[in-house]
C-alpha cells in the first residue's frame, strides 16, 4: 500500500475530500437549492479551504478549471462514473485512465467506484484491478467508492453490508475505502476492523442540518475513520466555507461539535 501519512489524501493523519463529481452522477437537480454550486470555478474556490485534503472531480472538470488552481488543490481524478439517466444493473464507465490522470491532468490521486454485488461486479473489479496496478506504477494513492448495489441488495447501508464493502476495498488493495455510514459507532468500527490498513472514510451522502451532519462525522471519527469524502454537505450550502470551519474541528482536532459549531459561528 502507498504510504498514507505523507500522501496528498491526508492532513495530520486525516482526510476530507470534497467530492464534485454529481454533475455527472447525479445531474442538475444537486444544483438547484443552491444554483451558483453548478459553476465548478465556486467548489474549486471552496476546495482551497486548509480542511480541503483534495478534491474529487470528473476528467473534464479537471481538464477546465484545475490548472488555474494547480498550487492551491489536491486533485483525485475520478477514473469512472455513469449518468443518472442509466437505468441497468448499477455499473460505471471508464472515463479516464491513470496515465491519463497522471501525466495530463497532474493529478495527485485517484478514485474508483465499485457496485459490490451487482451483476456488473466482476468487471468493474478488473477494471479496478487494471487502475490499481497502473496506479501503483504513477505512485498515485487510490480511493474506492466502495458501494454496495444491485437487485440482490435491499439495505446498502446495514452494517454487515458497510462491513463488508470496507473489506472488499482491502482485499482488491485500495488505500482508502469511501463507504456510507452504517447506522451508529459501534457499526463503523466493525468496518474499520474489515479494513485492516486500509483507511475509512466516510461518505458525505445527501444534505442534512449542520448539527446532525457533524454529529455523524464525530461517530465516524470516534469509530476510528479518518475523515470524509463529502459533496452536498458543503456545495449545497450558501456559505460552506462554515461548515467547513466546523469539519475542520471535528476532523483533525477531534472537538465536540459543540465546540465546533462554535468555531463555525452558529
Amino acid at each position: 500500500m502507498q504510504p498514507f501519512n505523507d500522501s496528498p489524501l491526508a492532513r495530520d493523519g486525516k482526510v476530507l475530500i470534497l467530492a464534485y463529481d454529481h454533475g455527472l452522477e447525479h445531474g442538475p437537480v444537486d444544483f438547484e437549492d443552491v444554483p451558483e454550486s453548478a459553476d465548478p470555478e465556486r467548489v474549486f474556490d471552496v476546495a482551497t479551504h486548509p480542511a480541503v485534503t483534495s478534491l474529487a472531480v470528473q476528467k473534464g472538470i479537471a481538464e477546465a478549471y484545475y490548472p488555474s488552481y494547480e498550487d492551491d488543490v489536491n486533485l483525485l481524478a475520478k477514473l469512472n462514473g455513469t449518468s443518472n439517466l442509466w437505468m441497468g444493473e448499477p455499473d460505471s464507465a471508464v472515463n479516464c485512465s491513470v496515465e491519463y490522470a497522471a501525466n495530463e491532468l497532474n493529478a495527485d490521486a485517484v478514485g474508483f467506484t465499485l457496485y459490490g454485488g451487482s451483476n456488473h461486479e466482476i468487471e468493474m473489479a478488473e477494471e479496478f484491478r487494471d487502475a490499481q496496478e497502473a496506479a501503483r506504477e504513477h505512485d498515485l494513492p487510490v480511493v474506492m467508492w466502495s458501494y454496495p448495489r444491485g437487485q440482490g441488495l435491499k439495505n446498502d447501508t446495514k452494517p454487515g453490508t458497510i462491513a463488508y464493502a470496507a473489506r472488499q476495498a482491502l482485499e482488491l488493495g485500495a488505500d482508502v475505502a469511501k463507504v456510507k455510514y452504517p447506522g451508529s459507532q459501534e457499526a463503523m468500527e466493525q468496518a474499520v476492523r474489515m479494513a485492516g490498513p486500509t483507511k475509512v472514510v466516510m461518505s458525505g451522502g445527501s444534505k442534512t442540518s449542520d448539527r446532525d451532519f457533524l454529529e455523524t462525522v464525530k461517530a465516524a471519527i470516534d469509530a476510528g475513520g479518518v475523515g470524509l469524502a463529502v459533496g452536498r454537505n458543503v456545495f449545497q450550502r450558501e456559505n460552506p466555507r462554515h461548515i467547513l470551519d466546523a469539519l475542520e474541528k471535528v476532523i483533525f482536532e477531534e472537538t465536540t461539535v459543540d465546540t465546533a459549531l462554535e468555531a463555525a459561528g452558529e
